[in-house]
């Protein structure tokens, strides 16, 4: 049955509350993202977040840059794309690199020209991409695809005059040489490399919240389901989900187009990301798994097991994570553990309602963890609880920025 017009308009209106805004192109799985809650229009609009900046950190982050440290070049390549502009505004917002030069690098349809940097750096020409013009940088962030980082990240990476390499992609996270990084956990492997990888955004998330109870009462065993964004799917999965969710609340259509996604994402759910392997994970599922051993050094044989899910929102992936550890868990102690945690911000308080959700994580730094509770299943070592990130920041754009301070303050990066 259609919705009827009655219905279309009061969802109409209602929706007036809150602006969405997106700024994405097909090579990432993310879009800037923002709610406002003021009257105004209810049209989600491409352009919005050009004029937003990303929300600062709740916490101060552990790394802080000596004043002695000479300023580092910095090179940027896949700028204009969703990763990309997010590392230039973490560069520009949060992070306490000295810079003593910015330089974006794109292909030949805008090598030429300018791009705002924001007020640290100004406006930035693009060049034309070349392995040699990369290496004349201190590190370059690589926020391209997985072909692109293949082809070139060694490369640039190279020998004692190469750049140090932080790459976004998929490319590189299984390669045992190479460190697969989240700072708060395993920054110190990435002394003495080169070429550094950043984990899955799901993964990330989700390990910011799992550290710090592995630290405390030793993990056994995690069980991980996943609410995964359209953002995920990119710019075309966002465009699916708005456009499909039109043309149902106008009347046109009693279920949406398809072409992104297996099925229509507007009112559904959908129990595949990535394609299925033979033990019946997909791979999205499976690189939970892989990524949570190798970057907390759990050994290939440790039980963690996935389950993801698309639902029909646009920005920022929640978790449900159910863990069993070694220890007797404390509660109290944990909840203690969280709020001095850099990169998380404790949002439990059932009580007054309180508790992490992809509206409130959506541009913010910090990963939400809330719904804190012993579990039924494994008793008193057991807990489980639900966390909530802005996947283009904390599995991407702000993780980099974050490892490329670690390896200023561990001496792998450092001014040519």
């Amino acid at each position: 049955m259609k919705f009827s017009t009655a219905v279309t308009l009061l969802l109409s209106v209602s929706s007036t509350t809150t602006t969405f805004g997106f700024s994405l192109n097909n090579r990432h799985q993310s879009a800037s993202f923002v709610t406002k809650r003021s009257p105004l229009p209810a049209v989600l609009n491409n352009n919005i977040l050009s004029t937003i900046t990303t929300s600062q950190r709740t916490k101060p982050t552990n790394l802080s840059m000596s004043s002695t440290t000479a300023p580092i070049s910095i090179g940027v390549v896949g700028a204009t794309g969703a990763v990309g502009v997010e590392i230039v505004n973490c560069l520009n917002k949060f992070s306490s690199l000295s810079v003593s030069q910015l330089r974006i690098f794109g292909s030949e349809r805008s090598a030429g020209t300018t791009r705002d940097a924001g007020e640290k750096f100004g406006d930035v020409k693009v060049e034309l991409f070349g392995v040699k013009e990369a290496r004349e940088c201190d590190v370059v962030f690589l926020a391209v695809s997985g072909d692109f980082s293949l082809e070139h990240a060694k490369a640039i990476a190279d020998g004692d005059d190469g750049a140090v390499v932080i790459d976004n992609s998929s490319a590189f996270r299984y390669d045992k040489d190479i460190p697969l990084v989240v700072p708060e956990i395993n920054g110190e492997c990435t002394k003495g490399n080169k070429l550094i990888a950043n984990p899955n955004c799901t993964t990330a998330i989700g390990l910011m919240a799992l550290w710090p109870l592995h630290k405390l009462f030793k993990l056994k065993r995690v069980l991980m389901s996943t609410y995964q964004a359209a953002s995920g799917a990119g710019q075309p999965g966002m465009d699916e989900l708005k456009d499909g969710t039109r043309s149902i609340l106008s009347g046109e259509k009693e279920v949406a187009d398809n072409a992104i996604f297996t099925y229509p994402l507007p009112f559904n759910v959908i129990p595949q990301i990535d394609k299925f392997m033979d033990n019946g994970y997909t791979k999205e599922e499976m690189k939970v798994t892989w990524e949570c051993q190798k970057i907390c050094g759990l050994g290939d044989d440790f039980p963690v097991s996935c389950t993801a899910v698309r639902i029909p929102t646009f920005r920022a992936h929640a978790e449900t994570i159910v863990v069993e550890t070694e220890e007797t868990v404390d509660i109290d102690k944990l909840r203690e553990a969280y709020k001095e945690a850099p990169g998380i911000k404790l949002v439990d308080d059932t009580a007054k309602l309180e508790y992490p959700m992809p509206l409130t994580a959506t541009g913010q730094y910090d990963v939400e963890v809330g719904r804190l509770r012993k579990s039924l299943i494994f008793g008193d070592k057991g807990i489980e609880f639900f966390v909530v990130g802005d996947q283009l920041l904390r599995g991407a754009a702000l993780n980099a920025v974050l490892v490329a301070e670690t390896m200023v303050e561990n001496g792998s990066l450092v001014a040519k």
